[in-house]
């Protein structure tokens, strides 16, 4: 499975989107777009990324950008599993 695909079924497991992030796009707004997607939403979503693909992340490394769209989600955690 492809990183993004893996990165919608988190996205719509933690925010319980009964299936809507299958319809999201790289260009797919997140933050501030999705009201699932508050503050706890987010943490859960670390957890939920650290979890699955077996990377940490660090205080520093969380910037709302990051959350920003799902095309820059994915490229994080791309960042992370080569890094």
């Amino acid at each position: 499975m492809s990183t993004e695909k893996e990165v919608l079924s988190l996205l719509d497991e933690i925010l319980s989107l009964n299936g809507r992030a299958k319809e999201f796009v790289a260009s797919t707004p997140l933050l501030g777009a999705i009201p699932e997607l508050d503050s706890m939403a987010v943490v859960a979503l670390i957890g939920g990324l650290e979890e699955r693909f077996g990377f940490t992340v660090d205080d520093d490394e969380i910037e709302g950008s990051t959350f920003a769209t799902v095309g820059s989600l994915v490229q994080f955690v791309d960042g992370k599993l080569a890094g």
